[in-house]
């Protein structure tokens, strides 16, 4: 099968063959990544879960650079090559390697050293421990997080080049090096945690192995001559450029704190009502909902380039046709993901559970009710990708922003005390602000259409 090229005119045949790759490239990331907490739940028991789910907001945070660097620069780089320049296209490129390779030992020298007063602080709030419980919970915080922050560089890599692949014309072997990442992943997590009983550093162990493999890689294709659009070459710092691709990416840098900070509400919240038990079930509703959501930002950073180079082209024709798909096949996905979420909801739950009852019931019920924001998420999804494409971050970043933190955190916070809700209104909660970030991108979408003609 021929290479699709950015530069092609795109039918929903050729756009889907695009950007198929990028969506199972993000499908497995979202699955190897749940992997620990399969193993974890099933091998270990419930408070290293809870412990894993705890302290994962942490590591989040800190890596969410990687994707800042990764989707602000690609969208620099893909209009460099839509403008005809590719020997600027890969000094930028060249230099947010270089940059995020230096960031990330920083940050990681950072995450290590605060990880116990981190851990003390996100467990204050249980109330259902015991101080050696309690005590326990910490300690396995303590050690997940600096297993895997002692490779948050391979981390932040592996987060950076799932959109340069699909930047260079190679969105397959993007795919291939995911897939070799979750493979390691998979079958060290079972030697490790099932096999030879590490526990939770055991899984930690296996992820930082298979994150060395998804951002060393990648590292050493760019590095050698090769046939796509990118290589790795001398370059020299940017700062101006380097500050244009923060604030272009700021929007992914903001919802991945974003996310990582409202699980840390929600967890709050639910130590306050229900005690650990209701992290552990927030816990498995993440995972099998980031499933879900990976299709979306699949199918966003597949068709980022396509629009960065568009837009780098003045091909406004192209522009309108690949946005009008857009929206048609997010909201038909939607509507598809919310159906499968409500079906399988009780043996989706029953996967992580360990055979515990009161766990299951509670992860079920959540699940029915929180995939009800799946009609909306994938739309305001795009939105905000396809505003980052356009090197419009200010916009992007307002959606981005919005959705994940002012809207969700006014959802969790008021939901539950309304009309006696309780844990179902946190449950409820991503269905609010959902439908709140519709109105927000819906009208930016029109507010700019005069300055981007994709309309």
């Amino acid at each position: 099968m021929s290479r699709i090229k950015l530069s092609e005119h795109f039918n929903y045949g050729r756009l889907m063959r695009f950007v198929l790759p990028s969506i199972i490239m993000m499908v497995f990331v979202s699955v190897y990544g749940i992997v620990d907490g399969f193993f974890v739940s099933n091998f270990v028991g419930e408070i290293p879960f809870a412990a894993l789910n705890l302290i994962f907001p942490m590591i989040m945070i800190l890596g969410s650079v990687g994707f800042m660097l990764g989707t602000g620069g690609n969208a620099v780089v893909a209009k460099a090559l839509g403008e005809g320049n590719t020997e600027k296209a890969n000094k930028i490129f060249s230099m947010l390697v270089y940059t995020t390779l230096v960031v990330g030992a920083l940050l990681a020298a950072v995450g290590i050293a605060f990880a116990r007063p981190v851990a003390k602080l996100f467990a204050k709030s249980e109330t259902t421990m015991s101080a050696a419980e309690k005590a326990e919970l910490i300690e396995h915080c303590v050690q997940y997080a600096r297993v895997i922050l002692a490779v948050l560089p391979a981390f932040m890599l592996q987060n950076a080049f799932q959109g340069f692949f699909v930047t260079a014309e190679k969105p397959r072997l993007g795919l291939y090096v995911t897939v070799a990442a979750g493979c390691t992943n998979m079958l060290l997590d079972a030697l490790f945690v099932a096999v030879f009983k590490w526990g939770l550093v055991g899984a930690a162990a296996a992820t930082a192995l298979s994150q060395c493999v998804g951002g060393v890689l990648p590292l050493l294709y760019f590095a050698r001559k090769n046939d796509s659009l990118l290589r790795l070459g001398k370059t020299r710092f940017n700062g101006g450029e380097l500050i244009r691709v923060c604030v272009n990416g700021s929007s992914e840098l903001m919802t991945n704190i974003s996310l990582s900070l409202i699980a840390i509400l929600y967890n709050a919240q639910l130590m306050d009502l229900v005690g650990y038990i209701g992290v552990s079930a927030y816990g498995i509703i993440q995972y099998i909902g980031f499933i879900f959501i990976a299709v979306f930002l699949g199918y966003s950073i597949g068709v980022a380039p396509i629009v960065g180079y568009h837009y780098g082209a003045q091909n406004d024709s192209v522009l309108r046709n690949i946005f009008k798909k857009s929206i048609l096949i997010t909201l038909t996905l939607g509507i598809v993901m919310t159906l499968i979420a409500v079906l399988f909801a009780r043996p989706f739950s029953a996967i992580f559970t360990g055979g515990n009852q009161a766990l299951l019931d509670l992860t079920a019920r959540g699940m029915r009710i929180n995939a009800f924001g799946f009609l909306l998420c994938g739309f305001n999804i795009f939105g905000s990708a396809f505003f980052t494409a356009l090197g419009c971050g200010g916009v992007s970043l307002l959606i981005s922003f919005s959705r994940t933190l002012v809207f969700q955190a006014f959802s969790v916070l008021v939901l539950p005390k309304l009309f006696g809700l309780g844990i179902d209104g946190i449950w409820g909660a991503v269905i609010l602000a959902e439908g709140l970030s519709l109105i927000l991108t819906l009208a930016m979408f029109v507010i700019r259409k005069h300055k981007y003609h994709y309309i």
